[in-house]
């Protein structure tokens, strides 16, 4: 057993067997306090989120989930196409947003002079912190016009026999916008965990690597990506619950629509998208308790998607720490 095995477990050690004293005790206290509040909220909403959606529940059951409608007026809702509209949209942007982030995480660690590294990042975190109604807006004023205008039509001429872009939008707002608005919220919360990811890879491990004549690319290939494989991972799941419960700057580019159609440039739903822009209009208690059996579904997805990253993150430590361990013993 290592001293750090040793420190860890003394860290982790309880106060039983040892003097009392008060702010020991008041601090376990103050902490268990508040991880049980935490916990508790979370049955809290939970349960009330079940409540809320109980009358929708009993009257529609599980089909809700894969009914392909929602009217008002004869009182008959589904969440199926909003479902398909949320998958679309979130693993679309994902798929556009990984790449990009990663690579930026890669040249503010790897790649930048140094002067750029910090103006970058802080430009890359500002990026994070613009509130999404100011996104939404301008996906409104300025994303839409231009994808409207130039990059619809353009993608409809070279890739029209594929379904997804079939004919261009009139009004700039489609699921194309929505997919682009959420890439840009994604873009910097996975692109800032990588980067801390990549700057927590050890100095050791990379000039080893160069040292045996690797090339820079070969040494992220080979050692930054599989050390930082885990957390990666996680950090696109957690960008994907992101995008999955995104429901301002959905709500204000994706054009409202139901339906389950494969053309990009037409417009859409989401669940998030939904609630947000139905849920003070609701006319009757049953289309309320429908609007709360998608925030149900959200609120399950919601769970899932933190629950993997967990999983995921302990098994990539655990995972490094027997690596570590082995190579000690060698």
């Amino acid at each position: 057993m290592s001293s750090a095995d040793l420190t860890g477990d003394a860290t982790r050690r309880s106060f039983t067997g040892r003097r009392v004293r008060f702010g020991d005790v008041s601090l376990q206290a103050l902490a268990g306090a508040a991880a049980a509040a935490a916990t508790f909220l979370v049955f809290l909403i939970a349960f009330k989120v079940v409540r809320g959606a109980q009358p929708a529940i009993e009257k529609y059951g599980l089909h809700f989930v894969t009914r392909v409608a929602w009217d008002p007026v004869k009182n008959v809702y589904g969440a199926g196409s909003f479902l398909f509209g949320t998958a679309l949209t979130s693993l679309l942007a994902l798929a556009i947003a990984a790449p990009l982030a990663i690579g930026i995480a890669l040249f503010l660690t790897e790649l930048a002079p140094r002067r750029l590294r910090g103006p970058v990042t802080a430009l890359v975190e500002t990026l994070a912190a613009i509130p999404s109604v100011v996104i939404g807006l301008w996906g409104i004023l300025v994303l839409g016009p231009v994808l409207r205008d130039q990059v619809e039509p353009a993608l409809h001429g070279a890739l029209g026999f594929i379904p997804l872009f079939g004919a261009p939008s009139s009004t700039g707002s489609s699921v194309f916008t929505a997919i682009v608005v959420l890439t840009i919220m994604i873009l910097p919360i996975v692109a800032s965990i990588s980067r801390e990811l990549f700057l927590g890879v050890p100095r050791d491990l990379k000039e080893g690597a160069l040292a045996l004549g690797t090339t820079r690319w070969e040494m992220v290939r080979g050692v930054v990506f599989p050390y930082a494989r885990g957390g990666i991972a996680a950090a696109l799941i957690l960008g994907l619950g992101r995008a999955i419960g995104e429901a301002i700057a959905v709500t204000q580019v994706i054009g409202g629509g139901v339906g389950i159609h494969w053309n990009l440039f037409d417009t859409g739903d989401t669940l998030a998208s939904k609630i947000a822009a139905s849920y003070q209009g609701a006319q009757n208690d049953i289309q309320v308790a429908s609007l709360v059996y998608l925030g149900l579904i959200l609120l399950v997805f919601s769970l899932v998607m933190n629950a993997s990253a967990q999983v995921i993150v302990r098994r990539a430590a655990r995972r490094q720490g027997v690596g570590l361990r082995s190579g000690g013993a060698g």
